[in-house]
């Protein structure tokens, strides 16, 4: 699938995680355009409700697009309810959104966040707009590098830090082998009591071997 004219690619590594006590989610901050570098500190974690976060990938023009209408969308749906919208709810409205205009859209998207329902969740919305609940999950370009890497360390009932870590070093290996990944990590820790933004600069990353 090819972009239109003019418009911008977010060759990616995103990541997302539950844990006992909310979710962690992380990107990198490159976005290209072809072999070109457009911008090295991009934020690709959205917030489309208060609770409620996603991860880009794809094209930056068609996700952009797609998580404005999802924030909208959630804010009536707050204003009509009197409650706030489950993190299934806004999943759902991106895979409808997704999966309908599937054929003019390149986007993955991976929703994550927490509600007095179901507590914390993480929902894959891959290319052609299928909609996956899973414990942890990877998109873009680079976690093709890191499937075997993320199956390996993943384990139930991570702790904050654990989930954390796991974040960190999965970004920071999908980051050093993909080409259109890179720049600095972002991560959200998102719980029932808030979000904290945490940072990681291009020079604290975690280092592995590199041949």
């Amino acid at each position: 699938m090819s972009l239109k004219s003019g418009e911008v690619n977010l060759g990616t590594s995103i990541m997302a995680v539950q844990y006992a006590g909310g979710v962690v989610i992380g990107a990198d901050s490159r976005t290209t355009t072809g072999s070109y570098i457009a911008n090295r500190v991009t934020d690709k974690l959205t917030e489309v409700h208060d609770l409620i976060y996603c991860c880009r990938s794809g094209s930056a023009a068609d996700t952009q697009a797609i998580a404005d209408m999802v924030h909208y969308y959630l804010q009536m749906y707050s204003v009509q309810e009197n409650e706030r919208p489950s993190v299934r709810t806004a999943a759902a409205l991106f895979q409808e959104l997704c999966y309908q205009n599937k054929d003019n859209l390149m986007a993955g998207i991976i929703v994550a966040g927490v509600d007095k329902k179901n507590g914390p969740a993480v929902y894959n919305v891959p290319l052609g707009g299928s909609l996956h609940r899973q414990p942890f999950a990877i998109g873009g370009s680079g976690s093709t590098y890191i499937y075997g890497y993320c199956d390996s360390k993943y384990h139930d009932n991570m702790t904050r830090e654990q989930a954390i870590e796991f974040v960190k070093n999965s970004l920071s290996l999908a980051m050093s082998r993909d080409g259109s990944s890179g720049g600095v990590i972002r991560l959200a820790v998102i719980t029932m009591d808030g979000v904290e933004r945490l940072f990681v600069p291009g020079d604290q990353l975690p280092v592995h071997w590199e041949g």
